[in-house]
């Protein structure tokens, strides 16, 4: 079981995903924005950490918003934490407030 969620640049998610024949097949995923001095951003990113441990659930990345000027625009984020669940590349859900544990868990499960 995944500890930690790995952390990815803006440009390493947008050459993963650069056409969408790439991003068709690729599934469910998420992506959790965070900035590096914000304590609630630190709280989810533990909750979050909690959940992918607790069992299988979909990939989870994190990026720093501050570097990610495209995604924050494309994706209209407005503020931080924001965890985006994406299916084959485009969101399909959008969080920033994450209540608890339980929560994110029930979001990321597989099946």
């Amino acid at each position: 079981m995944q500890n930690h969620i790995p952390e990815m640049t803006e440009g390493q998610w947008l050459e993963d995903h650069n056409t969408v024949a790439s991003s068709a097949g690729r599934g469910l995923e998420s992506l959790f924005f965070y900035t590096s001095m914000c304590g609630t951003c630190k709280l989810a990113e533990r909750m979050l950490q909690i959940a992918v441990s607790s069992g299988p659930v979909i990939p989870v990345s994190k990026i720093n918003i501050n570097y990610s000027p495209t995604l924050r625009d494309r994706w209209q984020i407005t503020s931080v934490p924001c965890l985006i669940v994406l299916e084959n590349g485009e969101p399909v859900r959008m969080e920033y407030a994450m209540g608890s544990v339980v929560d994110l868990y029930t979001w990321l499960k597989l099946g």
